[in-house]
C-alpha cells in the first residue's frame, strides 16, 4: 500500500512541478493524473497493489471532502455575497455535462462496435 501511494503522490508531485515551471493554466494534480493514465496504459494496467489501494481510497473519498465543506462554512458570507454566478456556473456546467453525455452515448450506439457488428 506504501508504494501505491508513494506511485500516486510522484505522479502528482510531476504534474505539480510541470505546471508551475512551465506556468500553465493546468492544476498540477490533474497533469498528474494524465501522466499516470499514460503509463498505466504504456504498462498495461494498474498492477493489484496500486488497484486495491486506489479501491481503499475510492472507499473514503467522502472524508477528503471535509476540508472543502469546512471551507465553505469559513466563507459563507462570500458564497451568498456571489450566489448568483455561482449559482449560473453550477446551472451551466450542469448542462453542458449533460449534452456532452449524451452526445458521447448518441456517438457510442451508432458505432459498430457497440452495436456488435463485425468489421
Amino acid at each position: 500500500m506504501l508504494s501505491a501511494l508513494t506511485q500516486l503522490l510522484i505522479f502528482q508531485l510531476a504534474g505539480e512541478v510541470i505546471a508551475r515551471g512551465l506556468a500553465l493554466p493546468i492544476p498540477g494534480p490533474v497533469l498528474g493524473m494524465l501522466f499516470l493514465f499514460v503509463a498505466l496504459l504504456i504498462k498495461g494496467g494498474p498492477g493489484e497493489n496500486l488497484q486495491t489501494t486506489s479501491q481503499n481510497l475510492l472507499q473514503h473519498l467522502s472524508l477528503l471532502f471535509v476540508p472543502a465543506g469546512t471551507g465553505i462554512m469559513v466563507h459563507l458570507h462570500r458564497v451568498s455575497d456571489e450566489w448568483l454566478p455561482l449559482l449560473a456556473s453550477l446551472i451551466v456546467s450542469t448542462l453542458a455535462t449533460l449534452i456532452v453525455t449524451a452526445l458521447v452515448m448518441k456517438l457510442c450506439q451508432r458505432s459498430p462496435a457497440a452495436s456488435g457488428e463485425a468489421s
